[in-house]
């Protein structure tokens, strides 16, 4: 109970310590977005040939004809209140649009992180027990094409082969088959929204249709994972402890498991919270190769029609996002290593 408790209340404090942050966020990106070229008024009243009288009602509307701190604090207090504006590109308000297209983009990079995770973490140990070899040179070559092709490249290149050469993948467009139904909108995450109905069909039809992009997406960040598996493994291999595990005879794999392992995953479980706050807002390439409607291909539309309110509401989703998930990794801590203290 006292664990508990004080869980709460570092997690308590932090949020509480985020909220100047996130204040900043908001503030810079309000400013960004006005300073930008390109007027939405213009934009949204169909164009250059729209009358000066129609663009300047469509200011009034906008509030855009007041002064920039009027406009701010105004946001702020919107802000404040749930209200993050409504979508001129798509006429809904934002929060309704970011509601619908979240489980999309997170259902995407959880995927893609798992799959990262269960294919660098062994990776990086397995490079790590043999330094110099076969093995670690390959894991290396691995990381450094990761790193070096771009997203959109390797999804490309995906598809080129899994679909079209082998026809094993379904058509890369959308969450499911155009022609197959969605489940019902319990969570908003097609598989656990199938799985709950009992639709094993569909959750396989949806389950096959996220593999392309998940491993895209993986492809990405397979390589900081491994590396710092493979590092964080070659300092904890080196340690007294492992040494001394070494000359009382414990077993090979207890000794790589339940202590070099365990005390490797701090610095990985660093890096994966980066990465899984990066993945979020990063994967807007893959959304846009394989037309899938998530947050992010919702947050470039709307900032290349100059529609301020999505592209703000999306840079504040994403800053808090990424304050849980250092919460949520700082509690992990106490989980991978028990000496280190919840306060």
């Amino acid at each position: 109970m006292k664990t508990f408790l004080a869980i709460l209340r570092r997690v308590g404090r932090r949020l509480l310590f985020s909220l100047p942050a996130l204040l900043g966020v908001v503030v810079v990106t309000f400013v960004l977005m006005r300073v930008l070229p390109g007027d939405p008024a213009v934009f949204f009243a169909a164009g250059p040939s729209a009358g000066k009288a129609e663009i300047d009602e469509l200011r009034h509307q906008m509030g855009l004809d007041k002064p920039m701190p009027v406009q701010l604090v105004r946001y702020l207090g919107d802000v404040a209140t749930g209200n993050l504006g409504r979508s001129l590109t798509t006429g809904q308000p934002v929060v309704a649009d970011m509601r619908a297209r979240l489980p999309a983009s997170l259902e995407l990079t959880c995927t893609a992180l798992v799959i990262a995770l269960f294919l660098s973490i062994p990776l990086g140990v397995a490079a790590a027990l043999r330094p110099g070899s076969p093995i670690d040179h390959g894991v290396r070559m691995l990381c450094t094409l990761g790193v070096c092709v771009p997203t959109f490249v390797s999804g490309l290149l995906l598809i080129y082969v899994f679909y079209y050469l082998l026809g094993w993948a379904p058509d890369p467009t959308a969450r499911i088959d155009i022609f197959a139904s969605t489940p019902p909108d319990i969570t908003g995450f097609y598989l656990i929204d199938f799985a709950l109905t009992g639709d094993w069909q569909g959750w396989w039809a949806a389950f096959t249709q996220l593999l392309l992009p998940a491993f895209t997406m993986a492809l990405f960040v397979l390589a900081p994972l491994a590396r710092m598996t493979r590092a964080s493994m070659l300092a904890v291999l080196g340690s007294d402890f492992i040494r001394t595990a070494n000359a009382l005879g414990l077993k090979p794999l207890r000794i790589v498991v339940a202590y070099a392992l365990r005390n490797a995953l701090l610095p990985v479980l660093t890096i994966t919270g980066i990465v899984f706050s990066t993945m979020l807002g990063a994967n807007v390439l893959v959304e846009k190769v394989f037309s899938w409607p998530g947050v992010a291909s919702y947050a470039l539309d709307a900032l290349l029609a100059s529609d301020y309110a999505p592209v703000q509401a999306f840079v504040l989703l994403m800053a808090t996002i990424f304050v849980l998930v250092n919460v949520l990794i700082d509690i992990l801590y106490g989980v991978a290593d028990p000496r280190v203290s919840v306060e």
